[in-house]
């Protein structure tokens, strides 16, 4: 059964850093790009990054870029979001999804499989 599970949220303090993983199951992970997604309250989920199955073509969001960092294990079937000077902007429900479309994958939609979410919260 394919499945995404999350973990490595927690709260900590602005300027600080956290790592998610999210672990898959199935076939949810091998040849699908992944992507991280987010969603605070009152707020619609948006794009943080993806990656796809090399590694070697990732995107960002501009509110992340240069402060995110996605990284894949295939061989673990695990993927990564390393989080540094995280901000109290940055706090929410973080999503990890897969897809194995390759265009307008910035989009929600996009994406097949997703996990329960992981809270992050940043305090200031």
């Amino acid at each position: 059964q394919e499945q995404l599970v999350e973990s490595g949220g927690g709260l900590v303090q602005a300027g600080s850093s956290l790592r998610l993983s999210c672990a898959a199951s199935g076939r949810s992970f091998r040849g699908y790009t992944m992507g991280w997604f987010r969603q605070a309250p009152g707020k619609e989920r948006e794009f943080v990054a993806s990656i796809d199955w090399s590694g070697g073509r990732t995107l960002y969001s501009e509110s992340v870029k240069g402060r995110f960092t996605i990284s894949r294990a295939n061989a673990q079937n695990t993927l990564y979001l390393q989080m540094n000077s995280l901000k109290p902007e940055d706090t929410a429900v973080y999503y990890c999804a897969s897809t194995l479309l390759a265009e307008g994958i910035t989009a929600s939609a996009a994406y097949k499989y997703w996990g329960q979410g992981t809270q992050v919260t940043v305090s200031s």
